[in-house]
């Protein structure tokens, strides 16, 4: 007969883990998506001098392991005197490592609107404000959106690297479990399960959009 020593309190500490990792997910896919936004703008329509130094920084970015990214970052605050918390840290080195994909993400899309829809907007009098707003975000969302979901599942997946600047998120508050009852298999089955259904909602939601907006096409 199957017995544990895991408790409703082990519980309940995976629980708040939890919804640590969604809030670090949170806040990074805000940051990020918002910054992602702009720079894919500045990358898709300005010139080869703007969207070079842009690229190449972002570039750092996405090749840099994020787990080096976070140590750094959580040393380096102390060198350049600023008092952020593991959970600021954790928060703002996420958000630009996603806007780092972000960008592309958004860039992708612009520039996937036909330029001959553009230039027949423009035709009719609508500005280069009008444009965007009413022509090419529509269509670049429908492009991003696959993607954007992708991204953000995978965020929530990687803060779990963040237990190495001392945050207890879902996977650390598991691994503490294990140390203590010693039964690995479940404990991590626990911690899957609550990933799944933490990831599974978005995932739903994003095929929903899509398919609503094939429906209206």
């Amino acid at each position: 007969m199957f017995e544990t020593s895991f408790s409703l309190n082990d519980l309940w500490f995976m629980l708040k883990g939890a919804g640590v990792t969604l809030t670090v997910t949170f806040w990074a896919v805000l940051g990020g998506s918002l910054l992602g936004v702009a720079f894919g703008l500045m990358r898709a329509v300005s010139p080869w001098w703007v969207n070079a130094p842009i690229g190449f920084v972002l570039d750092i970015f996405r090749s840099v392991p994020l787990l080096i990214q976070l140590v750094l970052a959580n040393a380096f605050k102390s060198i350049i005197g600023l008092k952020w918390d593991p959970f600021t840290v954790g928060c703002v080195v996420l958000a630009v490592y996603t806007a780092a994909y972000c960008t592309e993400i958004v860039r992708a899309g612009v520039l996937a609107v036909p330029a001959t829809t553009r230039r027949a907007a423009r035709s009719l009098g609508l500005s280069w404000t009008q444009d965007l707003t009413s022509i090419v975000f529509p269509i670049a969302l429908r492009v991003a959106l696959p993607s954007w979901i992708g991204l953000t599942l995978g965020v929530m997946k990687d803060t779990a690297m963040v237990w190495w600047i001392g945050i207890v998120e879902l996977l650390r508050s598991s691994q503490v479990i294990v140390t203590r009852i010693h039964e690995p298999l479940f404990v991590l089955s626990i911690a899957g399960l609550i990933y799944f259904l933490m990831s599974f909602p978005i995932a739903r939601l994003g095929a929903r959009l899509e398919k609503r907006w094939r429906e209206n096409d």
